[in-house]
């Protein structure tokens, strides 16, 4: 009796927690620098939380290690729901399996559902005799090895995307990372590399300018911001799926109460359509999951590019 009513007392302040949850302002980790791809689409989600919520999300970034550190400082936060997470997939995707991390992609975080995703895309540079992917495969199988292409940097999402193209084509390329994929897109531009898988935001002015030419985009679904380039499945590499993707999390251990509240605000997020073209706009398609499909996206993808880091042997930079 008396370990019962232990249980009950300490269950009370969660529980008051949890129904007037949130009471104050919510503090959203972000990986990366101010100005990059997290933030772009973290953006408008606020815009659209803070009115459903009832409380300010307030941003706080942490950049370091691809991302690494916001997710190890966000598996030891309090599981009070006051401090949540926009995170990108790699750091619970990929880099367990390049470098050791200090949290558990599932059992250190409570998930709150997938956002949105974004392909890479490979373009070449005009010079190239490459007017489709087919032209590529072909090229780099009759000559392995003599052709090259360049990402933002090893074991990034293009890399990996890079990597699984040439798993499952056959395709023999030479991977050249760079520190960023401004430095990629210029040399791109500037002929110092034949092509390149890249992110869709920045190759958007190169592309309708002609400085560079589009081939094919490594989402299952083609992008919003590129409507007229097809899918590596639609090209004939059937269920070819290479997509980074951002979803919301927090640590494990979140009350039910918290949990519902948070989720019911996503699913009503989702169906805002402004919010889901201002995704699409920023090149992150809009797609947004409940808490079980996201981990199941989750433990898909991780077995999948466990497969692509292994045979390729990519380790963390």
């Amino acid at each position: 009796m008396k370990n019962l009513l232990a249980a009950i007392l300490l269950a009370l302040p969660l529980q008051a927690l949890a129904q007037g949850y949130p009471g104050k302002p919510i503090r959203l980790v972000i990986g990366y620098a101010p100005g990059g791809a997290a933030e772009a689409g973290a953006r408008p989600l606020q815009k659209v939380l803070e009115p459903l919520l009832g409380q300010p999300l307030i941003f706080d970034y942490k950049p370091g290690a691809a991302a690494g550190v916001a997710t190890e400082f966000l598996a030891k936060a309090p599981a009070d729901g006051y401090t949540l997470y926009y995170f990108d997939s790699g750091p619970f995707t990929v880099a367990p399996h390049m470098t050791k991390v200090g949290y558990h992609p599932l059992n250190s975080f409570t998930h709150l559902g997938h956002v949105c995703g974004s392909g890479s895309m490979l373009v070449v540079h005009p010079s190239t005799p490459f007017h489709s992917v087919a032209d590529v495969i072909a090229a780099s199988k009759k000559e392995p090895n003599k052709w090259s292409y360049g990402t933002s940097g090893v074991g990034g999402p293009h890399h990996l995307s890079g990597e699984y193209f040439k798993s499952v084509t056959g395709a023999s390329l030479l991977h050249i990372p760079y520190k960023g994929g401004g430095p990629a897109m210029s040399d791109l531009m500037g002929g110092q590399v034949p092509m390149l898988f890249s992110s869709l935001g920045p190759a958007v002015g190169a592309v309708k300018s002609g400085k560079i030419r589009a081939l094919g985009v490594t989402s299952p679904t083609r992008s919003g911001a590129f409507p007229e380039v097809p899918t590596m499945d639609e090209l004939g590499i059937k269920g070819f799926d290479s997509t980074a993707w951002f979803g919301l999390v927090g640590p494990a251990g979140l009350a039910p109460e918290v949990v519902a509240r948070l989720t019911q605000a996503m699913q009503k997020a989702g169906d805002d359509k402004t919010l889901r073209e201002q995704l699409n706009a920023t090149g992150c398609d809009a797609n947004f999951l409940n808490p079980a499909q996201t981990v199941e996206r989750i433990k898909a993808d991780f077995a999948k590019w466990g497969r692509v880091v292994k045979e390729a042997n990519i380790r963390a930079d």
